[in-house]
């Protein structure tokens, strides 16, 4: 019989292909939510059951565990793009980043389950240029002392067709005759969301990727610009992306922050991005190497 796997985050973007590919596999899942809204698409995946919490917190954390079996596995993929402006890291990536996968490991401890696979992010370092890459960094250190069979996936920018990334971008450019952008020239090895939640379930029952880390990436390394053109080009339409300045940048992320709505661009994002998000020069891509993945390219969102 399958182990039973709590999915914590598992109504996201990336929560959501999880699950359903735990679903195809015949992996029964537990998805925690917090909005009543969302119990029907989580439960279209058969063996899919929703459970609404009010918050995330150490005895909420408790009462979801403490049903759960010996041998069932726990994925954690809480994680916020944005959060205050406070060093080393705002109270927003605390809670996400660090206080929950606390939460869950102190339940999986009290309660006698070993399998724990982590979502953080390529180029999580405790001395990171950002407060996101800090904040995860922490989060890491913390997973590899925990006394769980870990596995950490660090994955560079995730897309697919419902993400918030290359949409968004598109989105933006439909309403302006020119897009300036601050970190044109920076890298990424953009990622495909159905190889990551690929890798997350494979690795469930993959016994040599305990105590590991992996890497993720696509198989193309583009800049910031490339993927902003082609995020116009799947809307149809064409624009001409104009390199800003750091300082620039900086001002446009600043004035991004302060305008009503969801936040589109942080002076942290910007702060990220000092960073490549590409697989270190000579090391395998773990898709590939470990889990025998056939790469999705970028342009695959045009088909």
């Amino acid at each position: 019989m399958k182990p039973k796997v709590l999915v914590i985050g598992g109504s996201g973007f990336v929560g959501k292909h999880i699950t359903k590919r735990l679903s195809e596999l015949e992996y029964p899942s537990i998805v925690p939510t917090r909005h009543q809204q969302r119990i029907a698409s989580i439960e279209q995946n058969r063996g899919s059951t929703a459970l609404v919490i009010h918050s995330m917190t150490q005895d909420s954390m408790d009462e979801i565990v403490k049903n759960l079996q010996p041998n069932d596995v726990v994925i954690n993929l809480v994680g916020v793009l944005h959060a205050q402006n406070i060093l080393p890291y705002g109270p927003e990536f605390q809670q996400a980043h660090i206080d929950t996968p606390m939460y869950v490991m102190k339940s999986m401890q009290k309660f006698g389950l070993k399998r724990y696979i982590h979502m953080s992010a390529l180029g999580a370092d405790q001395q990171g240029p950002s407060m996101y890459l800090r904040s995860k960094g922490v989060a890491e250190e913390r997973v590899k002392n925990s006394g769980l069979d870990w596995t950490i996936f660090r994955p560079s920018v995730i897309f697919g067709q419902d993400d918030s990334f290359i949409n968004m971008f598109g989105n933006l450019q439909r309403y302006f005759p020119i897009m300036p952008l601050s970190g044109a020239d920076n890298l990424f090895q953009p990622v495909a969301v159905q190889d990551v939640a690929q890798a997350f379930v494979a690795a469930i029952e993959m016994s040599e990727t305990i105590h590991q880390s992996y890497d993720l990436a696509g198989p193309e390394v583009l800049t910031l610009k490339q993927i902003i053109q082609f995020a116009a080009k799947k809307q149809g339409f064409s624009r001409p992306v104009i390199s800003l300045p750091k300082w620039a940048g900086y001002l446009q992320a600043l004035l991004l922050e302060k305008m009503p709505g969801p936040t589109i661009m942080s002076r942290d994002n910007i702060a990220s991005m000092k960073l490549p998000s590409i697989l270190s020069q000579g090391k395998a891509n773990a898709l590939s190497e470990i889990f025998g993945m056939t790469l999705t390219r970028l342009d695959s969102l045009l088909k």
